[in-house]
């Protein structure tokens, strides 16, 4: 009976020793590398990097109201509603340590000697924010000048791939210079070149704030010998010229796939678009709300779900209501945030069962209390057409393989990357 009681003083006396010392730029820097410079690094999303002591020094005060804040790092999904595996929020404990070391001045502590090398993290983010290097980059072989003449564009690529033998997909990372230009991009891959013959193999696609689409053990999809990759390129309005180079980061693996990924998309653009309740047309001047239900064909297994919505969109709901009447959250977007969207990994496949009823519950905010309105006075949006920005979108893509037995209990934790 006196073991707890030893190992409690113990653990009590090791938390008390640890928060004696003198926090210095080693104890934060894993959160920092862990949290933030997937998008903090030249290239990325995000406005300036956080690779380095000097980086973030210089922006401490800033760091530490958006911290405070919870505005930084980005992650709008619900917590309560659903859990991810691939969350980037900062747990308490994180917060916190972050906090106290930024409240204390940040001190650097030991410095790096000019000889040491950066960490293997730091390293690999100039390449990938996967966990290695990718076997592959298939890419424009040169820049494509995006004109500044305020006007959106949408440009199809085409990147044709040989190689000996077919190759098993591990994951996929969206690959490019210059993410600020890019409002979204779909990319499929066909086995061979002849388009009237070319067959789909398999295809995805980036929106801002997404992060590396990858499968467990004995998961993925088969890349084959020979064919093409398209792209389809939703270019921003740009009032100066710019240039883009656009591809995809392939990270192959040895092991057989026995669970091939499927993907399905409802809603805008998808399966049972012509079912959004009312018709997707947000009046100006109003807050709307739309509905979709789709009957499932099959039992499913979830391993992602990517809601889509455009600048008007406000809160998100998805959810699937099984033939038993049980409910099973999916995920929850209270406030949309069109700049941070995410391809979101459950914790654990999530079971579909059968003749379940996927519901998707979308509120709209065409107002002038919208900052991220893109019309002033607000007017009337359809969706329909080419689905630029000024236009709306009410999407749920879902990234499964068919249901087996005790996929329930199947960890996509130690997979998240």
């Amino acid at each position: 009976m006196r073991k707890p009681l030893v190992f409690l003083l113990i653990g009590a006396f090791r938390f008390l020793s640890i928060q004696g010392q003198a926090l210095t730029f080693a104890n934060v820097k894993p959160i920092f590398e862990g949290k933030c410079a997937s998008c903090h690094r030249p290239g990325d999303a995000a406005p300036f990097p956080l690779n380095s002591y000097a980086d973030v020094r210089k922006r401490l005060s800033f760091i530490r109201e958006v911290v405070d804040r919870g505005y930084m790092p980005p992650w709008k999904a619900d917590p309560h509603y659903r859990d991810f595996a691939n969350t980037r929020s900062l747990s308490p404990a994180e917060k916190s340590l972050l906090l106290q070391w930024i409240d204390a001045g940040g001190p650097e502590g030991e410095k790096i000697t000019a000889g040491e090398k950066p960490s293997a993290k730091q390293s690999l983010y100039q390449f990938t924010a996967y966990s290695r290097k990718p076997d592959l980059t298939l890419k424009l072989d040169s820049a494509y000048t995006v004109t500044g003449d305020n006007v959106e564009k949408f440009v199809d690529f085409k990147i044709p791939f040989a190689f000996d033998t077919e190759q098993n997909v591990e994951a996929v990372e969206f690959f490019t210079n210059n993410k600020k230009i890019i409002h979204h991009i779909n990319y499929g891959f066909y086995e061979g070149t002849d388009s009237l013959k070319k067959k789909l193999v398999y295809y995805t696609g980036w929106i801002p704030g997404a992060s590396v689409e990858s499968y467990p053990k004995g998961f993925g999809w088969r890349l084959p010998r020979r064919g093409v990759m398209t792209l389809t390129a939703h270019y921003t309005a740009s009032a100066t010229d710019e240039q883009s180079i656009v591809g995809v980061n392939l990270f192959f693996r040895k092991d057989t796939i026995r669970r091939p990924i499927e993907i399905i998309s409802l809603g805008s653009g998808g399966i049972a678009e012509s079912d959004i309740s009312p018709p997707l047309f947000v009046p100006p001047n109003k807050v709307s709300t739309f509905h979709l239900k789709v009957r499932t064909k099959d039992e499913q297994s979830l391993l992602y779900v990517w809601p889509h919505m455009h600048l008007l969109g406000k809160e998100y709901y998805a959810y699937a209501v099984t033939p038993d009447n049980d409910t099973i959250p999916l995920v929850h977007i209270p406030d949309w945030d069109f700049r941070w969207q995410e391809l979101y990994k459950f914790k654990k496949l999530i079971r579909i069962p059968k003749g379940s009823v996927i519901n998707m519950d979308c509120i709209y905010d065409n107002t002038t209390n919208n900052p991220a309105n893109p019309n002033n006075p607000p007017r009337g949006v359809f969706s329909f057409g080419d689905m630029s920005a000024n236009n709306e979108m009410m999407t749920l893509l879902m990234i499964y393989v068919p249901y087996r037995e005790g996929d329930e209990k199947f960890s996509l934790e130690d997979q998240s990357h």
